[in-house]
């Protein structure tokens, strides 16, 4: 059973930056499509950048092209989420998922996947 808990988040002014993790235990993580969705208040949880099982192919939603970088590092079962140039719109609980060897255009394309954390609460406001 994979757990992931997520980290990183906090308050910050328009046009600072964060970085977020997701840290993973109990399953083979290199076997599993990583996505990070959001869900700000009064809205749908959705997708903002996946990424495949060993790195090479990645997904943003055209909201954050330019701005997020996402990541991962196998060997310490972790996934990054870097975010520049933050906007309020920006503003939202931020959850890691998992899926298991699922195409990344599909894991960010839903929101019914077998693995999620908690979530972690990012404010961009001045």
């Amino acid at each position: 059973q994979l757990q992931l808990v997520e980290s990183g988040g906090g308050l910050v002014q328009p046009g600072g930056s964060l970085r977020l993790s997701c840290a993973a235990s109990g399953g083979r993580f290199e076997d599993y499509t990583i996505g990070w969705f959001r869900q700000a208040p009064g809205k749908e949880r959705e997708g903002v950048s996946c990424i495949s099982t060993r790195g090479g192919v990645t997904n943003y939603a055209d909201s954050v092209k330019g701005r997020f970088t996402i990541s991962r590092d196998n060997a310490e079962n972790t996934v990054y989420l870097e975010m520049n140039g933050l906007k309020p719109e920006d503003t939202a609980v931020y959850y890691c998922a998992a899926d298991l060897l699922l195409a990344v255009q599909s894991m960010c394309s839903d929101t019914d996947h077998d693995y999620w954390g908690q979530g972690t609460q990012v404010t961009v406001s001045s």
